[in-house]
């Protein structure tokens, strides 16, 4: 699932231009690290100039020789394939958002390797980070992808798709594209960092461990509910956990799956951020038949921290990422 080399960050977003972006992990900075940011449920950062033309797929640059590996999702194209958004420009609200991974003649993918299991994940979030959907898309026989997603703002939003095609000796990648959604919009900042984030309906869960730019820590996420340890969390794609984390300012993508253990309170994550830098992290879990999100803003390269603090947390995040199966289940 991680994305390959040779392409530098690509241009900037359909409609507004929001500089906010996604690095997922292997490793991260201390979690108590405050983000001086407000809290929003759809804001966005300072304008990135290396963000990508919404929708328009495969304008790229080819990076220097030798140039090192890039995170995942900055790519639209890379390895012979290419995530072909249909829809790049969907209304407000609930719509049906439509794609295809093409190979290099052009022609859309139709055999994929089940990965946790899934022929293919798609997210959605949007550049400010506050809205994020990991969906569930069905695919029809000639290889085009359909799923429902609510984009409940306008603005910029960004697309991934991380999946293996069947082909001999084909590896996992993770390629993301821009979408906009028509309208005025009105970013904010992005959520203040916390320890603590609330899920719904009682749930909490608590970060602890660091996240390093390239070393490799430990984060551990807490499941509680009305202030009681879950320890029956339910496998979710195969896991008792399933974290995606992004980074501010270009959309580098990680998905990570837990280390051994469950099913729960906590859950275990080995993680290296790619670069110094804030990061928004989801963490999707599945209790009493239902998949809840907790989200945490972190800073990855900060001064160390001690992890997982007993007692009360120092701050607890409010906000609630969702999740959205798009319809379809979420097994």
């Amino acid at each position: 699932m991680n994305t390959g080399v040779r392409i530098t960050a690509f241009a900037a977003a359909l409609a507004a231009t929001f500089g906010a972006a996604y690095g997922v992990g292997k490793g991260v900075g201390p979690v108590d690290e405050p983000v001086k940011a407000g809290h929003g449920e759809h804001a966005a950062a300072t304008p990135d100039p290396s963000a990508s033309a919404g929708g328009h797929a495969g304008h790229e640059e080819t990076a220097p020789a030798g140039a090192a590996e890039l995170p995942g999702g900055l790519q639209v194209s890379d390895g012979g394939y290419t995530l072909a958004l249909e829809t790049p420009a969907p209304p407000v609200g609930r719509s049906t958002l439509k794609f295809s991974i093409q190979d290099a003649a052009g022609k859309k993918v139709t055999a994929f390797t089940t990965e946790h299991g899934k022929e293919l994940h798609f997210i959605v979030a949007s550049r400010d980070l506050t809205v994020f959907r990991h969906l569930h898309p069905e695919k029809a026989p000639d290889g085009t992808w359909t799923v429902e997603a609510d984009l409940p703002a306008a603005g910029g939003y960004k697309a991934f798709a991380d999946f293996k095609p069947a082909a001999k000796g084909a590896k996992g990648l993770t390629l993301g594209v821009d979408l906009a959604v028509p309208g005025a919009s009105a970013p904010r900042p992005l959520p203040a960092a916390a320890t603590t984030a609330a899920a719904g309906d009682g749930y909490q869960v608590r970060l602890g461990g660091t996240l390093d730019p390239g070393k490799a820590g430990e984060l551990r996420l807490t499941v509680s509910k009305d202030g009681e340890p879950v320890t029956d969390l339910e496998p979710y794609l195969g896991a008792y956990g399933h974290l995606v984390a992004l980074r501010q300012g270009d959309l580098a993508y990680l998905h990570v799956h837990p280390n051994e253990g469950g099913p729960g309170p906590d859950v275990s994550f080995t993680a290296t951020a790619p670069s110094t830098g804030t990061y928004r992290l989801f963490l999707d879990f599945q209790h009493g038949g239902e998949v809840r999100t907790a989200a945490f803003t972190v800073k990855a390269g900060a001064p160390a921290a001690s992890s997982a603090p007993s007692g009360p947390p120092a701050a607890t995040s409010t906000e609630t990422a969702e999740h959205d199966a798009g319809g379809h289940s979420h097994g």
